[in-house]
């Protein structure tokens, strides 16, 4: 197991970069402690794979470098780095056994036999594998291919970081929150590093004690799962995180009040930076309330999915959704709604603009 630095690491697939645009991630740099679980998460196409190619080796960053406990292996090739990858679709051998495919990490090795036995039981046993070790893997279902591929991952001892690509992709849904469940078990007993790459947020707040979210090849906030829901530090962050995500709403901003459709709204606390920018308000739906007074609003549509309904309004020309449980109103029905106040907030172009806990206007 191994604490990971990536320092001023960027990376670009041309030969010859000549600004941004051209790279695939700009000037990341973090830092992961050993032992910790830890998600990236974001749309496709946002750096993910490439920041996780680079950590196992397979890529050689343009820029920067990758140290494991303060180790610079950033030329290192994968076998040097002592990892263990565990991809999209499961990696085994279809005519080995469950058994032989456990313990094929081991033997390439030269581990003794003995060892090999204690690590496949053990292993077998975290993921509920141990009454098929003599089957073929061939005759396996896909949730448990992939649980034999996890396994291969988990069977060294020696591992710096086990990296896991979008592992849940092709298993049915039905069956994915039983294998993220027992991935963030398998996490607390063995306490490796490990470093979980996806788009769902779902996997990623379930699985991580860290969640890095990411966008267009940068960071936008790393925080806890509570910490992206509670206070997005970003507006896509807000809009990613959350079903359904953050309203997003365009505002004016004179003498450091916020003002949507002419109406004031207040705001958690003051706000900072300049003056300049787009300005937005971001309020989540659990926290816009229908009741007897408010910012007048027209109801446009309502989804009732079980544990609450989902209320689409609009606020003269701008959009705002609701989460309400109990009765709702009827389409096209005439509402006030307002803001709960301590989670109004401002952003600037995209980042957040106000502090907490101060004396919002």
């Amino acid at each position: 197991m191994a604490k990971i630095t990536l320092s001023n690491l960027r990376h670009s697939y041309n030969e010859a970069p000549t600004g941004p645009e051209d790279y695939a991630l700009k000037s990341i740099d973090l830092d992961w402690d050993d032992g910790g679980a830890y998600a990236l998460l974001g749309p496709s196409g946002c750096g993910k794979s490439t920041l996780l190619n680079i950590i196992s080796g397979l890529l050689i960053p343009s820029e920067g470098r990758v140290l494991f406990d303060d180790r610079d292996v950033t030329d290192l090739p994968p076998d040097q780095r002592n990892i263990a990858q565990v991809f999209q679709f499961p990696v085994i051998y279809d005519t080995m056994t469950a058994f032989d495919n456990l313990a094929f990490p081991l033997r390439n090795r030269g581990v003794d036999e003995a060892t090999v036995k204690r690590r496949v039981n053990e292993v077998a046993e975290m993921l509920e594998l141990s009454d098929m070790l003599g089957n073929r893997a061939s005759g396996l279902s896909p949730d448990n291919k992939q649980k034999i591929s996890m396994g291969r991952g988990l069977v060294r001892e020696d591992v710096n970081v086990v990296m896991f690509d979008e592992p849940l992709t092709v298993i049915d849904p039905h069956l994915k929150w039983k294998l993220r469940s027992k991935l963030k078990e398998l996490h607390q007993k063995v306490r490796a590093t490990m470093i979980y790459v996806t788009h769902d947020q779902t996997e990623a707040l379930t699985f991580a004690d860290q969640v890095v979210v990411m966008q267009d090849g940068e960071i936008v906030q790393i925080g806890t799962p509570v910490d992206l829901f509670d206070r997005p530090a970003h507006t896509f962050v807000g809009h990613f995180i959350g079903s359904p995500g953050m309203n997003v709403l365009a505002c004016d901003v004179r003498d450091g009040r916020a003002f949507l459709d002419g109406e004031h709204v207040a705001l958690e606390g003051p706000v900072t930076g300049g003056s300049e920018g787009l300005t937005q308000i971001g309020i989540r739906p659990e926290f816009v309330t229908i009741g007897p007074q408010g910012l007048a609003a027209t109801v446009r549509k309502v989804s009732d999915i079980g544990r609450h309904n989902v209320i689409d309004l609009m606020l003269g020309g701008t959009r705002v959704r609701a989460i309400s449980e109990g009765d709702a109103p009827d389409p096209g029905s005439q509402v006030f709604v307002s803001f709960r106040q301590d989670q109004t907030r401002l952003y600037r172009d995209g980042w957040i603009s106000t502090t907490a806990g101060g004396q919002g206007a």
